[in-house]
């Protein structure tokens, strides 16, 4: 979230520079084509201010609007160079904020815009820029400055392609997380229900034997036997919605089920294999729990674990709280230590977080993560403990 919102307002930073800067340009594009050419300056304006109509806006990945709009814009761009080029009026300016314009253009275009349309929008665009010059003259100076605009338009092309394809790497990457957590929560569950039928197949055939001994030792096996059987069919439900992810892989080795009981030996091993010092607070009965829950719980503290050793600096404690109430099992971990480094390579920030992140709301809970109040890092997740059976 964090990261999200220094790219939000890095985005909108650049922006108040570039429409400021088009601004100043735009200003000296005018007093030099109306101090040379009379009214005829005046066309600068409309081609400028509709560029930045266009690259302004915030645009979805693959927007089709966006490629259109820019052939319209390269469309009209164009008349307007071949308009002021035909009445052979002199132009101390072209149209330089008009050309910065186009650039921002032809950058988001190959940004975000759809592949097939785009193709048609840069050649249209490149030509719109490159051809600027024309609307002052044809002398030598016109010509050099129509090579730079146009090495200028491929630097705007290199920009917007080689961010798109970071994106697209990163997209791929985080599917892939997706699917692994998918499928290592399917071979939990298929654990789950292996054990649970084994014990209703053990309960009714010890049942069959006591019935005539003690009734009422059957009806408490009865009772388990239900209780058991409704558990399995709720999380068999919810196993298949799973398993319908194509990139599951069924011949997978199944994991064992390590939940919260087990935390105890999770924080113990990660204190003894040299990590700092490591403590696990509880509150209320942790035992008992729906087993996606308590799988998940495990999980967000091992990940979180996994995650201080590798990339905190000077942690000297680690508190793992687990906190449960009547709705909810409330997981926090936090340490003591730096926040994580910012220079630290994006991929190695967010597939952590993305995979536990895709595992809690398998279970309809929810995981956040960022620096705590008295410095640190905190993780805390909530899961809840009443799931709807026909979910």
């Amino acid at each position: 979230m964090a990261n999200q919102v220094n790219r939000t307002a890095l985005l909108r930073a650049g922006q108040a520079g570039a429409l400021l800067t088009m601004a100043v340009l735009g200003v000296i594009d005018v007093l030099s084509a109306v101090n040379n050419s009379g009214g005829a300056g005046l066309l600068l304006i409309p081609p400028a201010l509709a560029a930045a109509g266009v690259w302004l806006p915030r645009h979805e990945q693959g927007s089709v609007k966006l490629p259109k709009a820019a052939l319209l814009l390269s469309a009209f761009s164009l008349l307007t160079t071949f308009v002021i080029a035909a009445a052979q009026q002199t132009q101390a300016s072209f149209g330089m904020a008009e050309a910065l314009a186009l650039l921002g253009v032809l950058f988001v275009v190959c940004r975000r815009g759809d592949p097939a349309w785009s193709v048609m929008a840069v050649v249209a665009t490149v030509a719109a820029v490159g051809l600027l010059p024309m609307r002052g003259g044809f002398d030598y100076i016109f010509i050099i400055c129509g090579l730079i605009l146009a090495l200028a338009a491929a630097v705007a092309i290199g920009g917007g392609v080689y961010l798109r394809t970071v994106d697209t790497q990163r997209s791929r990457a985080m599917d892939a997380v997706r699917a692994e957590q998918r499928a290592e929560f399917a071979r939990d569950l298929h654990d789950f229900i292996a054990h649970h039928v084994t014990g209703i197949v053990v309960q009714a055939q010890g049942a069959r034997f006591i019935a005539e001994q003690d009734p009422q030792r059957v009806l408490l096996a009865l009772e388990q036997i239900e209780q058991a059987g409704a558990e399995t069919m709720a999380s068999m439900r919810r196993m298949v919605g799973v398993l319908r992810d194509p990139s599951a892989r069924p011949d997978a080795p199944l994991a064992p089920i390590a939940g919260v009981p087990e935390l105890a030996a999770l924080v113990e091993q990660f204190t003894a294999t040299g990590g700092p010092l490591a403590r696990l607070h509880t509150d209320g009965d942790v035992h008992g729990l729906p087993v996606e829950v308590s799988t998940s719980a495990y999980r967000v503290v091992m990940e979180a674990l996994t995650n201080i050793r590798q990339h905190a600096d000077g942690v000297r404690v680690v508190d793992v709280w687990v906190r449960r109430t009547e709705e909810w099992l409330l997981v926090r971990v936090a340490n003591d230590g730096a926040p994580p480094r910012t220079t630290m390579p994006r991929e190695r920030q967010g597939y952590g977080l993305v995979g536990l992140t895709e595992r809690v709301k398998t279970v309809g809970g929810r995981v956040t993560a960022g620096p705590g109040i008295d410095g640190g890092w905190v993780v805390d997740a909530a899961l809840p403990l009443m799931m709807e059976v026909g979910r």
